[in-house]
């Protein structure tokens, strides 16, 4: 049988296509038998345009693309199987590695539905609250900024790319400020946040969103009436809103369609309903329009953290049950960040139970009731859930992920298909995808 491996056929209903399987020796065998002059590219998986290890397989007619396929698992890693031999507590430090450009909205969704096995979700000091939402909107400007970036980058915009990368150092500056480091923070915990910010975050904070306000403004005057640059997006990377139902597409892919469905405002999380924002929508269906969505959502971004900085009151970050709060107090010493010496000499020197309860709660872990939850808050690339499940003991049964780069990717073909070979790096780019969420 040499049906093609997907072919649209007419119905009283509209076209149907009927996509099978097949690896590329399959392909390769068909392309040699059909008559007329197919070609069959492999962009990626080490491409620079294909976002990391994300494997392009283009049938191309000339300068069209005829059919297009996405082969993913080059950058498998196991985290969510490696959940399942960690406390609850470690599991922050795997999850914050999966989308590792949005790492504190792996953490929040994470921690949300660990909390609320756990039944403290009322319990959670509003300080931390706060603070999760905080880093979540830096986050996502972090986020946005790569991707007008690297999306710049290829269409050869190399000014957007250098402002970009320039913006966000600025966001990771004050995550390492805050977390004390860059990347892969493993801040957000089980019951609140590893530490308190440290002197002088508020006023950092301040002064980074002054700078960011003017620096916005840019992109509008390089890239928003650039004519090469909408030349380059408009129209390109087509999916209507139907298309998105279909595939399961959320975020800036949705909301380009018209729709404002955004979590926050629709299932809000972490208080965002006591927070004034908009949510940015366009009708266009194109990579344009996902592209003035993410500039607008990073000004909307910058009002929510002023709005955060406002609410801030002394407090604690971590709930007081002791039986979760993880008896950690760090301190900058002269090795880096770690445990406050005064904190271990007051648990080894003074309280035998206090010494027993920190190594039973480290080594082993708390407990969680037997249950499941499901949890999802808007990342920047869409709705990012968690189901957690747990057998009532200090490790997870079972960790799953929703992440929305591994399913907007099913939306490449119906992006691509038609359109030219050089409109594939333009769709791929405005659905944002992040490799690490996909290969989890």
């Amino acid at each position: 049988m040499t049906t093609p491996h997907a072919t649209p056929r007419a119905t009283t209903e509209g076209t149907v296509y009927t996509v099978t399987g097949g690896d590329w020796d399959e392909v390769v065998e068909n392309a040699v038998k059909s008559d007329d002059e197919r070609i069959i590219v492999n962009m990626g998986p080490q491409h620079p345009s294909t976002h990391g290890v994300l494997r392009l397989i283009l049938e191309i007619d000339g300068e069209t693309v005829t059919e297009a396929r996405c082969g993913i698992g080059y950058l498998h890693t196991g985290i969510e199987k490696n959940l399942e031999y960690r406390t609850w507590t470690q599991g922050t430090t795997f999850v914050t590695r999966m989308d590792y450009l949005t790492p504190f909205f792996n953490e929040t969704a994470y921690c949300l539905a660990v909390e609320r096995l756990l039944g403290i979700e009322d319990e959670i000091p509003d300080r931390a609250t706060i603070i999760r939402v905080l880093l979540m909107e830096l986050n996502r400007l972090s986020s946005h900024l790569v991707c007008l970036a690297t999306g710049g980058m290829e269409l050869g915009a190399t000014t957007i790319m250098i402002y970009g990368f320039r913006d966000r150092e600025l966001v990771l500056d004050l995550f390492e400020l805050i977390t004390g480091l860059r990347m892969n923070h493993a801040y957000i915990r089980p019951g609140g946040l590893a530490q308190d910010l440290p002197p002088g975050t508020v006023d950092k904070v301040r002064e980074f969103l002054k700078t960011m306000r003017k620096n916005l403004d840019d992109y509008d005057k390089l890239a928003t009436g650039n004519p090469i640059f909408k030349g380059r997006m408009q129209d390109v990377g087509y999916l209507d809103l139907a298309g998105c139902m279909a595939l399961g597409a959320t975020g800036p892919v949705l909301r380009s369609t018209g729709l404002p469905h955004d979590l926050r405002k629709s299932d809000p999380y972490c208080g965002y309903e006591t927070y004034d924002f908009e949510v940015p929508t366009a009708e266009t269906c194109d990579s344009y329009g996902r592209f003035l969505i993410r500039l607008e959502e990073m000004r909307q971004s910058l009002h929510i953290i002023e709005q955060c900085l406002d609410r801030l009151e002394p407090g604690p970050v971590m709930v007081g049950d002791k039986k979760i709060a993880w008896p950690a107090q760090l301190a900058l010493g002269p090795d880096g960040l770690g445990n406050s010496l005064d904190h271990i000499k007051n648990i080894m020197g003074t309280s035998m139970e206090a010494l027993i309860h920190h190594f039973k709660l480290v080594t082993e872990g708390f407990r969680v009731p037997p249950g499941q939850a499901y949890v999802a808050v808007e990342s920047p690339k869409g709705e990012l859930g968690v189901h957690v499940a747990s057998d009532g003991g200090t490790r997870p049964y079972r960790v799953h992920f929703r992440d929305p780069s591994f399913t907007n990717l099913q939306a490449m073909a119906a992006m691509c298909e038609g359109g030219q070979v050089a409109d594939v790096i333009v769709a791929v780019a405005s659905i944002d995808p992040v490799m690490g969420g996909v290969d989890r």
